[in-house]
């Protein structure tokens, strides 16, 4: 089996003969004895992050999957898949090795991926190869009946965890001490709580209980547009970044966006700076797109001069700022699809993504910004032998790795995903994203 757009072969390739030229050489073990040894994310990007002691842990999987072949996992996962049928969806984000993708029926975003879980009713089960909150939403938006599986129960997210529900109820808290109270005797709300796809269900429900609202990274400016309209100012979370260049984009200063420190009282602001607030960031961030830098930009166009650079909205704001456009992994995906003439790009996103990218678009110079190879911790921990694992285990009539959510977290989770998708771009919001696009 050919695979060229394969970060785990390159990385194989690499770490043979340039010392450095991967973020971690514990990228060369296999996950299964990643899983033994470590308490965090792994290694990759969010190696540095801190995890929660109650991020899950992937017990031991059967030796036959930990020993087999690259060539045997193929064929059983193949001869699997064909034995499901229609029972079973499989699922894969972008970020994904391309060892997983070639085997999945739907490739794309975190809700890329929820709405062909929707979409897929006769499923009995679905296979999610991504990351924690990514399963907990898929169960959350399909049928009550089916069965969302997460391959390898380690695959969390670093920036989720950055934001868990203890600390986001006790920001609350002290900020209805400040303010006085959720909604004003016009009925407009002093603060609505906006919490990116990239977060717990328990974090959606919160939104859904304070009449506040989900985002993705192609339509942040549309709710935040759809908060001001219900509120003086919005609770961000957890990724500051997402949060602040939106805001930015909307014309708002970044005087009146003070960051949400959850370790400090007020968040390590005063009374005064919160009043004045329009946007509240909490402190969290994606590791992956943290890693780009204006001199990475710089670099690229030195030496590739007319380079297009696109960059996700998750990358610091000096680096969006600096980056031709800026947008999610399918506006990325679909601006290099819709150049028509051979174009050199930057890519600012995750390695997975752009190698894929480059391998289906050999017409254009498709190339990562960041020259050290440095997949994300947690979609690296999927592995074609976890996937093996969690198909033949249904042939068995077992579920493996099921993901739920409780009653009382899915109904006002699911209420405040029904709100952004009723949100409706204005006007201004479109022409701001045109502008975006094309900067």
């Amino acid at each position: 089996m050919t695979l060229t757009a394969s970060v785990d072969l390159t990385i194989r390739d690499i770490s043979r003969g340039a010392p450095g030229s991967t973020c971690s050489t514990q990228l060369l073990d296999a996950p299964w004895d990643v899983d033994a040894r470590e308490s965090g994310y792994g290694p990759g990007a969010s190696m540095a992050d801190a995890a929660p002691v109650t991020a899950p842990r992937q017990g031991e999987i059967p030796a036959e999957y930990r020993e087999a072949s690259a060539e045997e996992l193929d064929r059983r996962i193949r001869a699997a898949k064909a034995e499901l049928g229609e029972r079973v969806v499989v699922l894969g984000h972008f970020y994904q090795r391309d060892e997983v993708v070639q085997h999945v029926d739907y490739v794309g975003d975190s809700f890329q991926l929820a709405n062909a879980a929707k979409a897929r009713t006769e499923a009995e089960a679905i296979i999610f190869c991504g990351v924690h909150f990514m399963a907990e939403t898929a169960d959350l938006l399909s049928a009550p009946e089916q069965a969302v599986i997460l391959p390898n129960l380690a695959a969390g997210c670093s920036m989720a965890d950055m934001a868990d529900i203890d600390q986001v109820e006790e920001a609350w808290e002290q900020l209805m001490e400040v303010y006085g109270g959720e909604v004003d005797e016009d009925g407009i709300a002093e603060v609505i709580p906006v919490t990116y796809m990239n977060s717990s269900a328990a974090l959606k429900g919160f939104c859904g209980r304070h009449g506040g609202i989900v985002c993705t990274s192609s339509n942040a400016a549309t709710v935040l547009e759809w908060a001001f309209s219900r509120g003086r100012r919005v609770l961000f979370f957890p990724d500051q970044h997402l949060g602040r260049n939106t805001a930015k984009a909307m014309g708002i200063g970044l005087e009146q966006m003070p960051m949400w420190n959850p370790r400090q009282v007020l968040g390590g602001n005063s009374e005064q700076t919160l009043a004045e607030a329009k946007v509240i960031l909490w402190n969290g961030f994606c590791s992956v797109h943290k890693r780009f830098t204006t001199a990475q930009i710089d670099r690229a166009r030195a030496e590739h001069p007319g380079v297009r650079v696109i960059v996700h909205p998750e990358c610091p704001m000096p680096v969006v700022d600096a980056a031709d456009e800026s947008g999610s992994t399918d506006h990325i995906r679909r601006a290099i699809e819709g150049a028509a003439e051979p174009t050199t790009f930057a890519i600012g996103t995750e390695i997975n993504l752009v190698q894929r990218l480059a391998a289906e678009h050999p017409q254009h110079t498709i190339f990562c910004l960041d020259p050290v190879v440095c997949p994300c911790s947690t979609m690296y921990r999927i592995h074609p032998g976890y996937l093996a694992w969690a198909l033949e285990s249904l042939l068995r009539g077992e579920i493996i790795n099921r993901i739920t959510v409780t009653d009382d977290v899915a109904e006002p989770a699911r209420l405040a995903l029904e709100r952004m998708l009723a949100a409706k771009p204005s006007s201004a919001a479109a022409a701001r994203g045109a502008d975006a696009a094309g900067r």
